[in-house]
């Protein structure tokens, strides 16, 4: 207990020191991108990274915490899959080699004794499509952090109910750093993960949940999982159903999101913040109460049919279409600006005076 405490308050303080240090070298060297005309720094995730491993390392190898095989291996392959991020904040790197690489990443770590072949497959197809998930959660000011937070910890209950301390560890390791950087990423964000921070939470929590319920029921062990990551679900099914019934790029960003749609309706940026952790904390509970054996997998069932409300009712009305995207000034020059839309001209009466009214 003594140690838990210690190595949460550890990770939690060096996550948000090395983000604010991580900020200054991200504006210095122009590692930036654009949010609401403005330019935020990218490299949360590696002081994300950083603490987690630095933190769930020092007492693996001290002895005090041991991760063991599984989690050791899980936290390796993370750092790997979070370097593949890294370059891809710094260079273009395609959507598909991302996936390629978490895809290799999922194949070290999913349980084939206790999957067997065919349920190691689908467990490494569940593990690349969450980790995007979770990865597309991060077109708003501190919602990856918030839901990854609530995630963690919802999981480590379920490992620690399992016994499987080294891996409630890693996960109360990761919530902590989690919550330090939304220190720095609380709207408006002064630093945001990228793709390096998004990826080495989803896959670490994707991984984590297959590992978790590898020995289960078939039943209560998708339940739980899928209960547990609802919310990163129901933005991509959301996404993939709106663009697929208008006809828009798939892998293409656009504001079409959850949260850009909460935003749209009137929802303030914490609003936004409020809302969806609530239903991230929904969903988790319902996958804790299943893996604690209060209450029967059915109760998973909710949760699918609140994905698909969403899915359904989103896809009605599609989001904004995606738009060209103007570049981000170098650091200290003048602010980015959007592009040049001429005003339509006024009606006239037939004396020349114009008629006041929308342009």
């Amino acid at each position: 207990m003594l140690y838990g405490i210690a190595a949460a308050t550890a990770a939690l303080l060096l996550t948000a020191a090395l983000a604010a240090l991580l900020r200054m070298l991200a504006l210095r060297f122009g590692v930036v991108e654009r949010r609401r005309v403005r330019p935020v720094p990218l490299l949360g995730g590696v002081a994300v990274v950083g603490g987690t491993a630095f933190v769930a390392g020092v007492g693996d190898w001290t002895d005090v915490a041991p991760l063991g095989p599984e989690a050791g291996r899980l936290l390796v392959v993370g750092i790997g899959v979070a370097l593949v991020g890294l370059v891809a904040d710094l260079r273009a790197v395609p959507p598909v080699v991302r996936m390629a690489a978490v895809g290799v990443g999922a194949a070290l770590t999913v349980p084939y004794d206790e999957l067997g072949l065919p349920g190691a497959v689908v467990g490494v197809v569940w593990i690349v499509f969450v980790t995007h998930a979770f990865g597309s959660l991060d077109h708003a000011d501190g919602v990856l952090g918030t839901v990854g937070v609530i995630t963690a910890f919802a999981l480590s209950g379920c490992a620690a109910a399992e016994v499987m301390d080294g891996l409630a560890t890693l996960l109360s390791v990761l919530a902590a750093a989690l919550t330090g950087f939304l220190m720095h990423g609380w709207p408006p964000a002064r630093i945001v993960p990228g793709r390096c921070g998004a990826l080495f939470a989803g896959f670490v929590l994707a991984s984590a949940a297959v590992l978790v319920h590898a020995g289960r029921e078939s039943g209560a062990g998708v339940g739980a999982g899928f209960a547990l990551t609802a919310v990163a679900c129901a933005d991509v099914v959301l996404v993939l159903v709106s663009r697929r019934r208008v006809g828009w790029p798939l892998l293409r960003s656009a504001p079409d999101h959850l949260v850009h749609r909460l935003r749209r309706v009137g929802l303030t940026r914490q609003g936004v913040m409020v809302v969806i952790g609530f239903a991230a904390f929904a969903g988790a509970l319902v996958g804790l109460a299943i893996d604690l054996g209060w209450v029967g997998a059915g109760a998973a069932w909710w949760v699918v049919g609140g994905v698909g409300l969403v899915a359904v009712v989103g896809g009605l009305r599609p989001g904004s279409r995606p738009r060209r995207p103007y570049p981000i000034p170098s650091p200290g020059g003048s602010a980015p600006r959007p592009p040049y839309r001429p005003e339509r001209p006024r009606p006239q009466t037939p004396d020349g005076l114009k008629i006041a009214g929308r342009s």
